[in-house]
């Protein structure tokens, strides 16, 4: 009966992390508002430059991934459910407080780009290492695409969402709604966040074989970050989420803007389709790419994202229609999910759970960071240029980087007497 009743509680905790992400996932539909803000006072925009109207985007990735860092120290100190609660409140803020500036570059970039990032990150902090505990380790890869596949399925809804309201109620209608919307939710979600008791051993799941039931490889049970700073493997790490995730960023960020001047897509219900099917596809490669890692291990699923992301890279300049670029969508968004769901994996099999906030929330600083090379890289390209071309291949030369570095990762594992088949 005790078994049940933790398993129950199990499946709630995950739940309320998965709709809770999916809560505050607005980030993934800015492309949306992004196109709003750059039309034409006369059709209700803001008449934005390219550069300013991604400049709330590239900020709230860095303020995000700062946040995520505190966020998941905090957590790692007093638990996750009033950090969580705070998340909600910042994020649905931060939209309020958009709306109610008007057309002002700064003031929607420091409110949106500081503090509903500053929620943001502190929520996605907080679901995932309390959700990983209430588990067996055995499905680190399948419990982190969960989690983290609601935050890329908001978009799925978000998009479409917001591209309704924006014909309704304009840009700053919008971000009022959403701020209230987010707020709300995403308190009621917070309060079912929480750890599970220190006593508590997950079940391993059925058909486990005794192999598959041991930890994924951590050097120890639990590895400080002070122990992780500056060693090769972490750089390695580091170095790959940075570059990996700068190439999703910037489509995501620029998706219907692709579309618009490269496939000649002008119509805004299927620009918003576009922004939701690459959601889409993200989430389902944060969850497929997570069992994916659990079955081939988590190095052989970087090289499969890699080398598919390369490719699609060096292709995408020739996506000229829908099909096409449906195409170019589906290959970007599962290999960024794939990233999201394997190196958080990775990072608990690595240096444990005990303080995985910190240590992962260092890692995912790479997010941020990317957040200011290849979008800013585009963004800046395309002012000068009027297209992309020049950052596709910048992505797909740094794609080819990224499978050399995931080369000397496996053997830098291999090399170790503490890494086992799931690396």
């Amino acid at each position: 009966m005790e078994e049940q009743a933790a398993s129950s509680r199990a499946r709630i905790v995950l739940l309320s992390c998965i709709l809770f992400n999916a809560t505050i996932g607005v980030l993934y539909a800015w492309s949306v508002i992004q196109r709003k803000l750059v039309t034409p006072l006369e059709t209700n925009g803001f008449a934005w430059s390219s550069s300013q109207a991604g400049a709330p985007f590239s900020l709230a990735v860095i303020v995000f991934a700062a946040a995520m860092l505190f966020g998941g120290r905090l957590q790692d100190r007093i638990g996750p459910r009033w950090i969580v609660t705070a998340g909600a409140v910042f994020t649905g803020l931060g939209f309020i407080l958009s709306g109610l500036v008007g057309n002002s570059v700064v003031g929607i970039t420091l409110s949106f780009g500081v503090l509903s990032a500053i929620g943001m990150g502190f929520g996605y902090a907080c679901v995932t290492p309390p959700a990983l505990k209430w588990f067996h380790p055995t499905q680190k890869g399948l419990i982190s695409g969960l989690i983290v596949g609601g935050f890329g399925i908001a978009a799925v809804y978000y998009a479409p969402l917001t591209d309704g309201l924006l014909n309704s109620f304009g840009i700053s209608g919008t971000f009022t709604v959403l701020g209230a919307v987010t707020l709300i939710i995403g308190v009621c979600l917070a309060q079912f966040v929480q750890n599970p008791p220190s006593s508590y051993v997950p079940a391993a799941p059925r058909g486990a074989t005794s192999s598959d039931q041991k930890p994924n490889a951590a050097p120890s049970n639990d590895v400080s970050w002070k122990d992780i700073l500056g060693t090769r493997r972490f750089l390695m790490l580091f170095m790959m989420f940075l570059l990996a995730s700068s190439v999703g960023l910037m489509v995501i960020g620029n998706i219907t803007k692709i579309a618009a001047t490269q496939a000649h897509i002008s119509d805004s219900t299927i620009l918003a389709f576009l922004v939701s099917f690459l959601a889409f596809t993200n989430t389902l490669g944060r969850v497929a790419g997570g069992q994916m890692s659990d079955k081939i291990g988590r190095v052989n699923a970087l090289f499969v994202t890699f080398i598919l992301q390369m490719l699609n890279m060096a292709a995408f300049a020739f996506y000229r229609n829908l099909p096409t670029l449906i195409l170019g969508i589906i290959v970007v968004g599962f290999c960024f999910g794939t990233l999201l769901s394997v190196l958080p994996a990775m990072c608990a099999d690595q240096y444990g759970l005990r303080n995985f906030g910190m240590n992962y929330g260092i890692l995912f600083l790479a997010w941020g960071f990317s957040g200011v090379v290849a979008p800013v890289f585009a963004n800046f390209m395309f002012d000068t240029t009027g297209n992309f071309y020049t950052t596709y291949i910048f992505c797909a030369l740094s794609m080819a980087g990224m499978i050399v570095v995931n080369y000397l990762l496996k053997r830098d594992l291999e090399a170790s007497s503490l890494g086992n088949s799931r690396l």
